[in-house]
This record gives C-alpha cells, structure tokens and sequence, in this order.
C-alpha cells in the first residue's frame, strides 16, 4: 500500500509539472531572425520615446526672476536700506558744498543712480562669485533652462530692488537742493536701463572673477566709481577722469536724469543717452551669459 501510494503521488507531480507551459519558465522560444530583429537588446523595435521640449526663453526667465525674487526679498531689504540711506547721507553732505545749478542736478542725479549701482552692480557680483565658489552653478546647470534665463532673471531680480531706493533718494534730493519734480517721470527708463547695464557687469565680474575674494573686490571697486564718477560734478574732474566716466556704464543714466531736471529738458539728448544705456546693457549680458556658459562647464 505504501508502494502504491508513493507511486500514486509520483503520478500526481509529473502531472501537475506537466501542466506548466515550458514558455512560462524558459520564456517564449523565438527565432534568431526575431533576435536580430528586434537588436539583440530584448526591445520589440519599437522607436525610442521622444524627450520633452527645451524650456522657451520668457517661461523660463520668468521662473527664475520669481523664484530669485522671493529668495532675496528677505535678505536684500537691509541691504537695500543702506544704499538709499548712503545715498542720501552723501547729498546731506554735498549740500553744503554745491549750491545749486548744474552742480546739483549731477549730485541728485550721480546719488539716485548710485543705488543701482549699489544693488545691481556690487551685490551681484558678489552672488555670482559666492555661486560659482560654492558649486551653485552646478545646480542651474542641471536645470532645463536657457543661461540667458538664469541670466536676466537674477539680474532682473536684483534690478527690480533698487526700484524704492532710486525713487526716495530723486524725491529726497530734488527737495533738499530746490530741484523740480516735474520730470521724474524719466526714472521709468533710467532704473531699467541703467540696472540692466550695471547688472550685466556686476553679473560678468562675478562670473569671471577667479575667486569669491576677487569678485567681491571688482564689485565694491565698480561702486565706488560709480559713486566717485557719478556723483561729483563732471566738469570739476580732469580730462583723463572724464574719460573713465564715459566708459562707465552708469554714466548715461545719470546724464538723463540731470537733464530731466531742466526748465525745458533737451529730450533728445536724453534718449541718445538712454539708447547708450541700452545698447551696454545688451552687450553687457551678452558678456555675462558666454561668462557663465563658460563658468557653469568647468
């Protein structure tokens, strides 16, 4: 009985092992013509799946400028405090000196632009350098984003804060040194225009500079010459001086604004130095973009 019973049982597995399709476990048999079909890899040649669409320009800069914004609203404010109050702290001081006329148009024009310089120019040439010191440029590489994006966003960002300073200290001067607040209007292109030119340096000089040290260096040493070309009086300087001042980027924004604050302002002269403006904030980030397609590869 035992005998049987084991026979029995023996039986019974052969039968339920051959119930099991050979393709479950061996998978399915297939020729060497399939293999080759399908390249040896086990795809079934179907073709590969297309990736998603590079990110457009304007989405992207706007991504970046909000996020930018928000990142430096907290830790920008003090800083942007001190600029306006060291604009005003040195018109307080030039008051003394300068009575009025032309003389004081340059100071009001030279310190109101100075906040820019200040934000757009300084402070982001130190974020760029502490960026590329500390591998953050490793991160919006990895982003699927134009550089141009990255670009104009942080330099719009920052530029976009300058916006109270600038306002105050015009206002401020224009009534410490008896000045018409007629044509203030012109700060609507000078801040943009003059932030994009200041921002592009300040954005290259971070970019370029070799060390965090060095890109903080060239972003305190271009405000100071924006503060020392800007806001003396141009025909108080020397000829090799009043050089330098034309190839500084700011310049022209001050010249408009000091023109604007005329009886009957030459407006023509004011947008020739507007579209300077312009034309050096393109090229400027233009620089500072190849500047950081350059840093963001090594």
């Amino acid at each position: 009985m035992r005998v049987r019973g084991r026979a029995a049982s023996g039986q019974e597995q052969r039968q339920v092992t051959s119930i099991v399709p050979a393709q479950a476990v061996t998978g399915p048999a297939g020729s060497a013509a399939d293999v080759r079909a399908d390249g040896g890899d086990g795809h079934d040649g179907a073709p590969p799946v297309p990736l998603a669409p590079r990110a457009r320009l304007f989405p992207s800069l706007a991504a970046v400028y909000r996020a930018q914004l928000s990142r430096a609203r907290v830790a920008r404010i003090p800083l942007l405090f001190v600029a306006t109050f060291q604009s005003v702290g040195i018109m307080v001081l030039m008051r003394g000196v300068v009575d009025g006329g032309s003389e004081a148009r340059a100071v009001v024009a030279g310190a109101s632009v100075l906040v820019v310089a200040f934000v757009a120019l300084n402070l982001l040439a130190q974020y760029f350098g502490q960026l590329r010191a500390g591998g953050g440029l490793d991160h919006y590489a990895t982003l699927p984003v134009p550089p141009a994006a990255v670009v104009l966003g942080a330099a719009g960002a920052y530029a976009s804060f300058t916006v109270p300073g600038t306002i105050v200290t015009a206002v401020t001067g224009s009534v410490l040194f008896g000045l018409p607040l007629t044509h203030l209007w012109v700060l609507v292109a000078v801040i943009p225009l003059s932030g994009a030119a200041l921002a592009g340096l300040g954005a290259a000089l971070g970019l370029l500079a070799p060390r965090q040290e060095l890109a903080t260096l060239l972003g305190q040493l271009g405000m100071s010459a924006a503060l020392l070309l800007g806001v003396l009086p141009a025909d108080r300087m020397p000829v090799p001086i009043g050089w330098a001042r034309d190839l500084l980027p700011s310049t022209y924004g001050v010249e408009a604004l000091a023109r604007s604050f005329d009886a009957h302002p030459d407006w023509t002269a004011v947008g020739l130095d507007l579209a300077v403006c312009a034309v050096v904030g393109v090229l400027s980030l233009a620089v500072a973009t190849w500047a950081y397609r350059r840093a963001a590869v090594r």
